[in-house]
């Protein structure tokens, strides 16, 4: 069993969901958004670490999936996106989380099976894997499909890696 938390990064909204997937089986345990007031950067960051920190105190996640960084509108966007991954991923990694990075692409191919998805195709199918009744807010379920990206990548892995041994013992 794993307890997987999925961050989607932001200076102004970062979001977050936490997965539970055993047997080739997600469960919702929770998500949200953690909002950052119009304050200087650093307390900004601040305030994504000590909320990261009590997450994680609270469901004891052992992973981490987060976004990897891309190309922004401009530099001093992207370098505020950096700040606020830097800041998830200290907190997470001072905790003990195995940290996991996907590409945009990466996460919506996993959850809907296209990298091109809108990010309504994304909530729509965030919604229906994790059985929820509503859709999420858009952070939280980017953040939710950062977790179960990560959980079909280590359930494939798993299944290749048995698959490979099957194959290993009846050639001998």
């Amino acid at each position: 069993m794993a307890i997987i938390l999925g961050i989607d990064p932001g200076s102004r909204k970062t979001g977050f969901g936490i997965i539970e997937f055993h047997d080739g089986q997600s469960k919702y345990l929770t998500s949200g958004v953690i909002r950052l007031v119009d304050k200087p950067i650093p307390d900004r960051l601040r305030v994504i670490a000590e909320s990261l920190e009590e997450l994680i105190q609270s469901y004891a996640p052992t992973q981490l999936s987060i976004e990897q960084v891309f190309l922004a509108r401009s530099a001093d966007a992207a370098l505020k996106l950096g700040h606020a991954r830097g800041a998830a991923i200290v907190a997470c990694v001072t905790r003990g989380l195995q940290v996991n990075e996907y590409s945009a692409r990466q996460i919506k191919q996993a959850v809907v099976g296209t990298g091109g998805a809108a990010k309504e195709q994304v909530q729509h199918m965030v919604k229906r894997l994790l059985s929820l009744p509503g859709l999420p807010a858009e952070d939280a379920s980017d953040a939710l499909a950062a977790a179960l990206c990560h959980a079909h990548t280590q359930s494939s892995m798993i299944h290749i890696a048995g698959a490979s041994s099957v194959r290993r013992r009846r050639l001998r």
